[in-house]
């Protein structure tokens, strides 16, 4: 993101947390449309989508004087889509194919330009944060999210137990929710967990 970007996003932030309506209308117009596309393209339903990217905004809105953003405005505002998503596939798991539910990940992220980008920066957020952990804890979580080996498998591999494989993952989740703000870490805990816990 260029600087006059990041700018203008912090100013945008700060007009939200001193109550400026204004801020509000601007966010909405910048991101509805890019949020609606890429929630529709997993959600295939126009009404729902409707509702739960609205309910971001009011969300934003409601929580706009603790509002924290550690990442770009855009990540955010991505996350928090796809948090609002992933409940949807929660709430609805019965009704839902295995066969989507394992496709979100690639059908989300590629929805659009706009979403790539977003899904770009909060991989390289996430990257920064593991890059901060021990050097076993690192290990096992790539080990568990990039190669895909589960709890036993990792166990097996570095001679530990399952239970020191469980912690080590735990560990990681708990950092990364820490150092991404409220919003967005529920949002990547969600989305590393499909792997991670298994």
């Amino acid at each position: 993101m260029s600087n006059p970007d990041l700018n203008h996003d912090i100013v945008l932030i700060d007009r939200l947390r001193s109550g400026d309506e204004s801020a509000l209308t601007e966010l909405y117009n910048k991101y509805w449309q890019s949020l609606f596309i890429s929630a529709y393209n997993v959600l295939k339903d126009k009404e729902l989508c409707e509702d739960i990217i609205q309910d971001i905004f009011l969300n934003i809105w409601h929580n706009r004087e603790k509002l924290e953003i550690n990442i770009s405005l855009k990540g955010y505002m991505y996350a928090c889509a796809r948090y609002q998503v992933f409940n949807q596939f929660k709430k609805n798991k019965d009704k839902i194919h295995v066969e989507l539910f394992e496709d979100i990940d690639k059908r989300f992220q590629h929805a659009t330009p706009e979403t790539l980008l977003m899904h770009e920066e909060l991989v390289q957020q996430i990257n920064a944060i593991i890059e901060t952990l021990p050097e076993k804890c690192q290990l096992v979580y790539k080990l568990s999210r990039e190669e895909q080996l589960s709890h036993k498998e990792i166990a097996e591999r570095l001679n530990i137990s399952t239970k020191t494989v469980e912690n080590h993952i735990t560990k990681a989740l708990h950092v990364i929710r820490f150092s991404m703000g409220s919003t967005a870490s529920v949002a990547m805990v969600l989305w590393l967990s499909k792997n991670l816990f298994k």
